[in-house]
């Protein structure tokens, strides 16, 4: 009956043992393994028949999570004390196999009846997906701060930069008989425009802006946005561009964004120099690709390395949030180009092998629109006719009624919606209205155009008014008519994209391109 006792006592020891999620082993005075449970045998990589006996440090590994030491023993600690010892913080258990879990738990002193120490219980459980969870919740925290701020930033940088180009914009018209002075203006808006890309692509990273579209040659960008990513470089790029390449429409900074990071990912695949690919062709979708690609006409871009390659295990996860193989990355890049292309109604995917380069595939529906009435857009305006221009900023108001006035029209300025609004009643009450107005989404302390659009349609319901802002990624810039607006454009602008969504919108005179 004791016998019996004794094996009943050991099979509920056992059954508990097994029943509990955390790992547990226990060890004599000597520090000697004396019984693990399921957990810690798959933790630990261990089975309890060999581990039996042995010292806890060859079984029970753990190093310090960043300068790779070995932790301190906690059974050692609980042994010397007598009382219960937490791990380190950032424990790292190596298994058998090499493979590493960051762990926590505690070491505890076994008493008997007399309180004397018999030896010491360890109990440890793996944290590594709790771990990172947690970091990955804290970088989100992170960049959803750094959006906040990134977007203050880029929304005052685009408005300095409306200055910027449109004081270089109106010296280019002055200039036009001196050819020197012309072509080193020229070359400032070639460095002025990737300025207002790179805000573009701060706002695109912090807030995954919404894209808004034009239609356009997507193979003229392939070609400068690859060009200017490789300048310096020791790589040469191959174009296959189709000549009947459909027309798409995107967001061109957008879709730089994403080119740039493929050609940068494939420059450093290659640090000895080689050659990338790209083509682009058109092509037709019969059946639904995925669940993501719907069946129709696309283009069909592929940009392809002589890198070394992605391994399988890794090339699944090259577009999550947070992975990188990089010491300075921050697994953002490709996970922000997935978003984009996701955000234009396409897909992308890629194909590696070790050793053998890597490719990216992008698939983008063609626009409806045809090439005539792109290269009508691209033209100049003339007009006539009273145009209200609203922002806070002088020197942007300045700058807009230069460039209006230069195309025939007056331009009435104000500074915030409160004096847009006075402006239209006065007007009304004379009889007489605006042929167009300019509103500023934002205006610090005042009322900004998404304040000052629903009073204006009262006033003048069928009037022309477009939406401006920095801040490209506010649902009003991509869908204006939503909001009571008739289009929007974003700053800083050229005076030919004035000219284009004036062309479409007022009609008027269209000389021939001076852009």
């Amino acid at each position: 009956e004791a016998e019996q006792s004794v094996l009943n006592e050991k099979e509920r020891l056992s059954v508990t043992l097994r029943s509990i999620g955390d790992g547990v082993i226990t060890a004599d005075t000597g520090g000697r393994v004396e019984i693990m449970n399921r957990v810690a045998e798959n933790l630990t990589g261990w089975h309890q028949d060999e581990a039996a006996g042995k010292l806890l440090e060859t079984v029970y590994y753990t190093i310090d999570e960043f300068n790779r030491k070995p932790c301190d023993n906690p059974i050692q600690a609980a042994l010397d004390t007598g009382r219960i010892a937490e791990m380190q913080a950032q424990s790292i258990l190596v298994s058998r196999d090499g493979t590493e879990r960051i762990i926590s738990g505690s070491g505890a002193p076994i008493r008997d009846r007399d309180s004397v120490v018999t030896g010491v219980v360890l109990v440890f459980r793996d944290i590594t997906d709790k771990r990172r969870l947690m970091d990955a919740v804290q970088q989100t925290d992170k960049l959803n701060s750094l959006g906040v701020l990134a977007g203050g930033i880029a929304h005052d940088f685009n408005n300095l930069l409306s200055g910027i180009f449109g004081y270089i914009e109106m010296a280019r018209l002055k200039s036009s008989g001196d050819q020197e002075v012309s072509g080193y203006l020229d070359k400032a808006f070639t460095v002025f425009n990737r300025a207002r890309d790179l805000t573009q692509q701060l706002l695109t990273f912090s807030k995954g802006g919404t894209p808004v579209r034009k239609t356009g040659d997507i193979g003229m960008l392939l070609k400068e946005s690859a060009s200017f990513a490789l300048s310096g470089s020791n790589i040469v790029c191959d174009y296959d561009i189709a000549p009947d390449l459909m027309l798409c429409d995107f967001d061109e900074n957008q879709l730089g964004q994403v080119i740039d990071n493929i050609i940068i990912n494939a420059n450093q695949a290659m640090p000895l120099g080689g050659r990338i690919k790209i083509s682009a062709s058109n092509i037709l979708v019969e059946e639904r690709r995925n669940t993501l690609l719907e069946a129709g006409n696309y283009i069909k871009i592929s940009i392809k390395d002589e890198g070394i390659g992605i391994p399988p295990d890794l090339i699944k996860r090259i577009f999550d949030p947070f992975f990188t193989t990089k010491k300075q990355g921050n697994g953002l890049g490709l996970a922000t180009s997935y978003s984009i292309i996701r955000n234009h109604d396409g897909f992308i995917e890629a194909e590696s092998a070790p050793g053998q380069g890597t490719t990216f595939f992008i698939y983008l529906p063609v626009s409806h629109k045809n090439r005539d009435s792109l290269v009508q857009h691209r033209q100049a305006h003339r007009g006539s006719g009273r145009i209200l221009v609203m922002d806070d900023e002088a020197f942007i108001r300045e700058v807009a009624s230069e460039l209006l006035s230069g195309m025939g029209y007056s331009v009435t300025p104000a500074a915030d919606g409160k004096e847009a609004i006075d402006l239209c009643v006065a007007l009304r009450d004379k009889g007489e209205q605006f042929s167009a107005a300019f509103f500023d989404l934002t205006i610090p302390g005042g009322m900004g155009g998404r304040e000052t659009i629903g009073q204006i349609r009262k006033i003048f319901p069928d009037m022309p008014v477009f939406a401006s802002s920095g801040f490209s990624e506010d649902h009003i810039m991509s869908h204006p008519a939503d909001y009571g607006f008739t289009a929007s454009i974003r700053k800083p602008y050229r005076g030919y994209e004035l000219a284009e969504l004036l062309n479409m919108h007022l009609g008027g005179v269209k000389p021939a391109d001076d852009k």
